[in-house]
């Protein structure tokens, strides 16, 4: 079959399956299996090799079963960066790219800030921080082994460095920071259910349902940030103004809440007192 031939199938089955974008899906698998960008796809009405209809037939087949997009990809772009992701660690986000950006305005001021990133899965944060700010000195924490082999993979992988943790939240370090940031588990245990089948059945629960750590995270971070530190978290669409109150009744000062690229609410920072 063409190259064409085989991007009209494969966008024809992930259709059937109810993927919600599959000619984009399409694209992004048969650039990875043929090794070309999704433009130069266009450029090609040969036939595809043997070897090469074989392996996009099989990735279809796993984005067809539901499969998220990058996890069949084993990789995914986040702001300047391109990470290994598997079913491991969450896949990094567009919100959290935003995240990310609010970050380097809080130490945009200073020269070489310690930042701890808490729950840092794939490392996207904690190395596109790194990356952006190169004076950023960045630690992140996570409890889970699988999710710190993927962070160190993609330290290797990005040529970033970062120092990785293995503990429960802060994991009993003491700073101080100058800033603490964290995507935590926001998922309400009641809409699991409810998530497009990408999220809900293959990727990590334990990163995924909420479980307290928003307030843990905001109270730990509070005895650990340098005066006038700050902390920052994503949060879930609807709740930023609860997680901004409850900065506030900690003690938090210079509460303010930012907006996603569709323009809702996810991103609550405060700075400690000076």
């Amino acid at each position: 079959m063409t190259v064409r031939d085989l991007l009209v199938a494969g966008t024809e089955e992930l259709s059937r399956a109810g993927v919600p974008s599959p000619r984009v899906d399409a694209e992004w698998l048969l650039a990875h299996a043929l090794g070309v960008s999704r433009t130069e796809l266009y450029a090609d009405g040969e036939e595809a090799p043997a070897e090469q209809e074989r392996a996009f037939r099989e990735l279809v087949a796993r984005r067809a079963a539901r499969e998220p997009l990058a996890y069949v990809l084993g990789e995914w772009g986040f702001r300047r960066l391109t990470l290994s992701v598997d079913p491991r660690v969450l896949i990094p986000r567009p919100e959290t790219e935003v995240l990310v950006e609010r970050c380097l305005e809080l130490i945009a001021d200073l020269v070489d800030p310690s930042v701890l990133d808490v729950g840092v899965g794939s490392g996207a944060i904690a190395l596109a921080i790194a990356d952006e700010h190169p004076g950023a000195r960045v630690t992140g924490t996570d409890s889970s082994p699988d999710a710190l082999a993927v962070a160190s993979e993609n330290m290797t992988r990005t040529d970033v460095s970062i120092d990785l943790v293995q503990g429960e939240l802060v994991a009993g370090l003491e700073g101080p920071f100058d800033l603490v940031v964290s995507n935590p588990p926001y998922v309400a245990p009641e809409d699991v259910e409810s998530l497009p089948p990408e999220v809900g059945e293959h990727e990590p629960r334990a990163a995924l349902i909420e479980s307290g750590a928003t307030e843990a995270i905001a109270k730990q971070a509070l005895s650990r940030l340098a005066p006038g530190g700050a902390v920052a978290l994503e949060v879930a669409n609807g709740k930023a103004g609860e997680v901004a109150e409850l900065l506030r009744r900690l003690g938090y000062e210079q509460v303010t809440i930012g907006e996603d690229l569709a323009g809702r609410e996810r991103v609550v920072d405060g700075r400690a007192p000076r």
